[in-house]
C-alpha cells in the first residue's frame, strides 16, 4: 500500500491523493519534539550529531525511558530491560532472529499483520496461524492450546488487533501469558497501537516475566513515524544477550533518540489528547460508513476494518477519485471485499465518505 500510494503520488501530486491506507500522521509532531529535533542539528557537535549509538541505544535514553515507564506504570524497570530499535518493526525482526531457528514455530491469531510472516520467514522460522472467532474477531483461547507444540517458540500477537482494531481484552491477555508459562512459550506482545487505542491504560509492562516480550513505538502515539524509533522490553537477562548478538550493530540515530526524551518528557499527555480526539471521530466515522451500507467492525484503535460486500475493487474505484485505502485480501482469512481505512481529521474523513458516495 505504501509503494502504492508513493508512486499514485508521484503521478497526480500529494495534494490531490489523500492517503487512507496508512496510521501517517493528520497533525504535526508536538512542537517540542520538533524544537528538540531542530536543537539538536543546530547545537550538538556534528560529530556526536552524525556519529555511531550502541545497539541498544544510548544508555542515558534507556534509563530516561526506563524512569518513565516506572513513573507511569508502578514498575521497577532499569534502562537494561530496553533495547532501542528502529520502530516497533526493528523490535520484532531482532526478537524473533534472537528467539528462532530453522524448524521453530510461531504461532498467532487471525487475521494478523502480513508483515509478521515476512519476518517469521526471514528469521528461519514458520508462522502458524489460529484461526479467531469470526463472529467477533476475538481469540479461541482452546484452539491457541491445542496449536501449540513442542516446536512451538513464541505467541506473535497484536492488541489492538491490525487490522480489525479489536482490543484483546486484559484477562485474556493474561492466561494467554499463563498458558504461555506452562508449555515455556515465549508471548511476543506486539502495543505498537496501544497508545492511541481505548485500552491505554491496561499495557502489559506491569505483568512482565521472562515468558513476555512487549513491543513498543513512538511512530504512532506521537506522530514521527519517519523517526523511526521503537523498543523491546523484556526483564529476561539471557534474552537481552540474545538480542545483542541478533540485532544490527546501530540501529537508532541520535535523532530519532532525542526526539523520544522529548516526546515523553515535554509532551506527556500529546497520546491521551490524541485519544480523546479518536474518542469523538471514530464512532462518527463509523456511523457514516455503516450508514452507506458497510459492514463495520467496532474497532478501538486509530483505524477501522469494514466490508463492503462483493465490492472486491473498491481501492481501484476509489483510486480514481484521489482517496487511497487499503485492501485487505492479503489478510490470512479475510477476502477481496474487506478494507481497512485510519482515522482523520474530520476534514478529511469527509472527503473518504463523499468519494465513498460516489462510487457506492
Amino acid at each position: 500500500a505504501f509503494a502504492f500510494a508513493q508512486q499514485r503520488i508521484a503521478q497526480v501530486g500529494p495534494q490531490n491523493v489523500e492517503d487512507f491506507s496508512l496510521g501517517n500522521p493528520s497533525v504535526p509532531a508536538p512542537q517540542a519534539v520538533r524544537d528538540a529535533a531542530l536543537a539538536l542539528f543546530q547545537d550538538l557537535d556534528p560529530v556526536r550529531l552524525h556519529g555511531y549509538t550502541p545497539a541498544q541505544g544510548d544508555a542515558a535514553v534507556r534509563a530516561a525511558l526506563a524512569a518513565d515507564l516506572n513513573r507511569r506504570f508502578h514498575t521497577n524497570y532499569s534502562g537494561d530491560a530496553l533495547y532501542l530499535t528502529c520502530g516497533a518493526a526493528g523490535a520484532l525482526c531482532c526478537v524473533l532472529s534472537a528467539l528462532g531457528c530453522p524448524g521453530d514455530e510461531f504461532l498467532t491469531f487471525a487475521p494478523y499483520f502480513p508483515e509478521y510472516q515476512v519476518f517469521v520467514e526471514s528469521a528461519g522460522g514458520t508462522l502458524v496461524p489460529v484461526p479467531a472467532r469470526l463472529e467477533d474477531f476475538q481469540m479461541d483461547l482452546e484452539a491457541l492450546a491445542q496449536a501449540i507444540t513442542p516446536k512451538t517458540k513464541a505467541v506473535l500477537i497484536n492488541t489492538p488487533n491490525n487490522p480489525t482494531g479489536r482490543l484483546i481484552p486484559h484477562d485474556l491477555l493474561l492466561e494467554i501469558l499463563q498458558r504461555c508459562r506452562r508449555t515455556g512459550t515465549r508471548l511476543v506482545l506486539d502495543e505498537c497501537f496501544l497508545p492511541l487505542s481505548d485500552g491505554a491504560g491496561l499495557g502489559m509492562s506491569r505483568w512482565m516475566s521472562e515468558y513476555l516480550f512487549l513491543l513498543r513505538a513512538f511512530t504512532k502515539s506521537y506522530a514521527v513515524p519517519g523517526l523511526r524509533l521503537g523498543y523491546g522490553l523484556t526483564s529476561d537477562r539471557r534474552l537481552q544477550e540474545a538480542l545483542d548478538r541478533a540485532g544490527p550493530p546501530w540501529s537508532v540515530s541520535v535523532p530519532a533518540q532525542a526526539a523520544g526524551i522529548a516526546a515523553f518528557q515535554e509532551c506527556p499527555n500529546w497520546p491521551e489528547e490524541a485519544r480523546n480526539f479518536l474518542a469523538k471521530e471514530r464512532p462518527r466515522l463509523t456511523e457514516a460508513l455503516r450508514a452507506l451500507g458497510l459492514t463495520v467492525t467496532e474497532g478501538q484503535a486509530n483505524y477501522l476494518l469494514f466490508r463492503a460486500e462483493h465490492i472486491t475493487d473498491l481501492k481501484e474505484r476509489l483510486l480514481e477519485r484521489g482517496v487511497l485505502i487499503r485492501s485487505c485480501a492479503n489478510y490470512h482469512g479475510l477476502g477481496p471485499d474487506y478494507y481497512r481505512v485510519c482515522v482523520r481529521l474530520e476534514s478529511d474523513n469527509q472527503r473518504l465518505l463523499a468519494a465513498l458516495q460516489e462510487v457506492l
